[in-house]
């Protein structure tokens, strides 16, 4: 039964700490083939995980069949504001090695290809 009780502290503790995370939140991001998205960035188990809030193209918000999937994928803190997991291109439907890193009010993410050495990136702004 100790076991049982220590275990559940544990993983309220794992939980609590990812929902500290200063990346989460809502986050704007470049605009990518003439739209762009608002992505939520929230605690999936103990990582982060980005799903597509709300789609705009130009100024005009529209009903996009990307939104409320997933762009974002179980990325992992690895200190210095850094992160490593996977992120989705809607444009092209791939799945890359994904980085983050996290500067003040903006997230620079990266899809990478070739174990990390040819990466694009965008620089999303903080909304929320």
């Amino acid at each position: 039964m100790k076991r049982l009780a220590l275990a559940v502290v544990a993983f309220g503790l794992a939980a609590g700490a990812a929902a500290a995370d200063p990346a989460t939140g809502v986050w704007q991001t470049q605009p990518d083939d003439g739209a762009y998205a608002h992505v939520t960035i929230a605690p999936c188990g103990n990582k982060l995980c980005g799903v597509i809030s709300r789609t705009f193209k130009g100024s005009s918000e529209y009903n996009s069949p990307n939104k409320g999937k997933q762009l974002v994928m179980g990325m992992t803190p690895t200190g210095n504001g850094k992160y490593t997991g996977k992120v989705w291109r809607p444009s092209n439907g791939k799945v890359y090695n994904g980085k983050m890193e996290l500067n003040g009010k903006t997230l620079k993410m990266s899809g990478c290809i070739a174990g990390g050495l040819l990466c694009s990136s965008q620089v999303w702004t903080r909304l929320k």
